[in-house]
């Protein structure tokens, strides 16, 4: 069965029911404690009583300069709300900025530049062991290197994104990624039920994403194969598995879509911006983010992350 574990200033805590037991290791780092797995065990077994989990200042559970990759379009209710065909949509990857990480609790910064601010919510596949380049990752062996799972937030400023054609300066801003709260540490047989895991996010308390992640297009094992080809991870390394439909940003109908390919690019960036701009859906100052992952059981559960935008001033 799963562990939950969450990250204080202080050290790691254990979860059991709403009771948090401190970690007896030296670790500091999100690599330390996967490599003390039998300090994580004894805590979660321990009869200490341990302390409210509200009453733990929790950050984010990966920690600082760790590789932060992401994975482009892997829902089917997300590329065909892009315009895309998922039969066709290939496996793509970019990076982000490991300062982006921050809190499950912290406050979403939107740089004062920034005019449209989207949320995606995704499933982070938390790397347990180094993945030099050429590893063979299959789905006997995959437990091998996926130790764990967080949920995270990727946020993205449209407005850089798309005239630019590029992912990393619009999601790599300080606060870009919302990890946690909790570090799901997986046991044997946890990542067969990976498909039920159910992705949800609100917005001041309105459902806007709720998708299982059986609507991804590569899973886990796919992704991990394609980018040991070329990108060595290593543990505490974090891969993020995409998002479902339910982004502020949507595709324009097709009418609108062609009309603006015979545009020129600055004439037609201006008028798609206009347009965006009129959509309520974009993140606000002050608004709630919350963020939840778990199967519909409860077996597996990530926890639930809250975040509030806040403008820069």
């Amino acid at each position: 069965m799963s562990v939950n574990v969450l990250r204080t200033a202080d050290g790691w805590y254990a979860v059991r029911e709403q009771r948090a037991v401190r970690v007896q290791t030296a670790g500091v780092t999100t690599a330390d404690l996967l490599a003390d797995r039998d300090a994580v065990s004894a805590a979660a077994h321990s009869t200490d009583p341990g302390v409210p989990v509200a009453d733990l200042a929790v950050l984010s559970p990966v920690t600082p300069g760790r590789r932060v990759v992401a994975q482009m379009a892997n829902f089917v209710s997300h590329a065909a709300d892009a315009g895309l065909d998922p039969k066709r949509v290939p496996l793509a990857f970019f990076r982000k900025a490991s300062g982006s990480i921050s809190g499950p609790y912290e406050d979403i910064v939107k740089p004062a530049h920034v005019r449209l601010l989207d949320y995606e919510v995704e499933i982070g596949l938390v790397i347990g062991a180094p993945m030099p380049v050429g590893t063979e990752v299959s789905a006997a062996n995959l437990a091998d290197h996926v130790a764990a799972l967080v949920i995270t937030n990727d946020i993205s400023a449209r407005d850089l994104q798309l005239p630019k054609t590029q992912f990393y300066e619009a999601k790599s801003y300080p606060t870009f990624t919302p990890t946690g709260p909790a570090l799901v540490l997986l046991e044997e047989g946890d990542l067969d039920r990976f498909a039920e895991l159910r992705l949800r996010l609100w917005v001041n308390g309105e459902l806007r994403q709720d998708m299982p992640a059986s609507d991804m297009i590569y899973r886990p094992v796919e992704a991990l194969r394609a980018l040991s080809g070329f990108q060595r991870l290593d543990p505490g390394d974090l891969l993020l598995t995409g998002t479902p439909v339910g982004t502020a940003l949507s595709a324009p109908p097709k009418p609108v879509e062609i009309l603006g390919s015979l545009l020129p690019a600055a004439t037609k960036w201006r008028l798609f911006f206009k347009a965006q701009a009129k959509n309520p859906k974009y993140l606000r100052d002050g608004d709630l983010v919350e963020a939840a992952v778990a199967t519909d059981d409860g077996t597996l559960d990530l926890g639930r992350q809250r975040t509030t935008v806040r403008y820069a001033r």
